[in-house]
């Protein structure tokens, strides 16, 4: 969970803030984490910490290009999926709609990005089927597309571990906090795996 403060050597210490001022502005957001589910104040496996390392270009669910470097000055949850996922995804949707409530319930707000795990199937097309019935259409959300070499580079980046075995995809779950700043300052994450290949056995 969140930690705020740590101790070494018996003696409390804080994060530096520089000023009290800043203090004050960073503490509604380290609230803000102690109540998101499952959030850690540091993202293991990452090797990106700030947007601003990532691919920056990616095509969203409307088919229009979307350019990540738009997000500077907005926090930012991000996360992965694939329109067909049975299991793990909609659990994680389903956590991003819980933090949604939380923004919402403090009067915050951030904008909200699910890259695709699949590009080869999942097309903007799929993407917006997805959010119309899902009901995902607040446009602070943005489903998006890149190539195949943009997705894994990225995941790598991010430390999201999926791997394809034959014609399917098997991956985990996670869920990264960026301040407005575009740094990276919490992590969720959870331990189950889905493969695409559930999709044959059902």
């Amino acid at each position: 969970m969140p930690v705020v403060h740590g101790r070494s050597r018996g003696r409390s210490r804080t994060a530096p803030c520089g000023t009290v001022l800043r203090c004050a502005r960073a503490l509604p957001r380290a609230l803000l984490l102690l109540t998101l589910p499952a959030a850690w104040p540091m993202a293991f496996g990452a090797a990106a910490t700030r947007l601003a390392e990532l691919p920056a270009q990616w095509i969203d669910d409307r088919g229009q290009p979307f350019d990540l470097r738009t997000l500077e000055g907005h926090e930012v949850v991000l996360t992965m999926a694939y329109a067909t996922c049975h299991r793990v995804c909609p659990m994680t949707i389903r956590r991003l709609q819980q933090v949604q409530r939380e923004y919402d319930r403090r009067g915050t707000s951030a904008e909200f990005l699910v890259i695709g795990y699949d590009p080869d199937n999942d097309d903007a097309v799929a993407w917006h089927q997805y959010r119309q019935t899902r009901h995902l259409t607040r446009s602070n959300w943005h489903f998006l597309i890149g190539t195949r070499e943009t997705v894994e580079k990225t995941a790598r980046q991010l430390g999201f571990e999926f791997w394809r075995y034959d014609q399917h995809v098997v991956h985990d779950s996670r869920i990264l906090y960026f301040d407005e700043r575009g740094t990276l300052v919490a992590t969720g994450e959870t331990t189950e795996l889905e493969s695409t290949q559930e999709r044959t056995q059902r």
